[in-house]
């Protein structure tokens, strides 16, 4: 079983860790966040905008980072959903991603499990998420996970001339 940190984040592949991302990632993470989305997934004008740094949208304290034989190969941005207290205790993740050349072997459940150990762990009741209702395969990864669908907004994004309803979903912790 992999630690992390002194955490206990249920890794079991010795060969794919999670750990808290670091300022060095940086490169490794902005590589991956620029070839990972697309238009059924993202958003192209974001994309766009991110040039120089992974870390321009919010730290390395907000990011859990997959490692496979000590290559960088994915992320999970895990933040605070809201930033007053009655909002506590729920989390939301704001991206989520896997270089190509590592999809298919665990690494974006492994994430998945570690963002709830680590929901568990700051004693959180909740994580949410968004998602396109375009994006088959996150939703079929989070349903797997015990997400569930909390609310769809139709026709939500505009995204290269086609609308793409955004789709909520949470699960419990």
């Amino acid at each position: 079983m992999a630690l992390i940190a002194g955490e206990d984040w249920g890794v079991t592949d010795i060969r794919l860790s999670i750990r808290r991302a670091v300022e060095s990632d940086d490169a490794a993470l902005l590589e991956i966040d620029q070839t990972s989305w697309d238009a059924t997934s993202g958003f192209p004008s974001y994309q766009e905008a991110i040039r120089d740094s992974f870390f321009a949208r919010s730290g390395p304290e907000a990011h859990l980072v997959a490692e496979y034989d000590g290559e960088v190969v994915g992320y999970l941005r895990l933040q605070d959903k809201y930033p007053f207290p009655e909002g506590d205790g729920v989390l939301t993740i704001n991206g989520l991603a896997v270089a190509h050349a590592h999809r298919g072997i665990g690494v974006a459940s492994t994430l998945l499990e570690a963002a709830a150990a680590e929901g568990k762990r700051r004693g959180a009741r909740k994580i949410s998420l968004h998602v396109h209702g375009t994006n088959t395969t996150a939703r079929r990864l989070y349903e797997r996970h015990g997400y569930v669908v909390e609310g769809i907004h139709p026709n939500e994004f505009l995204i290269e001339g086609t609308f793409i309803d955004a789709v909520d979903m949470a699960k419990m912790l």
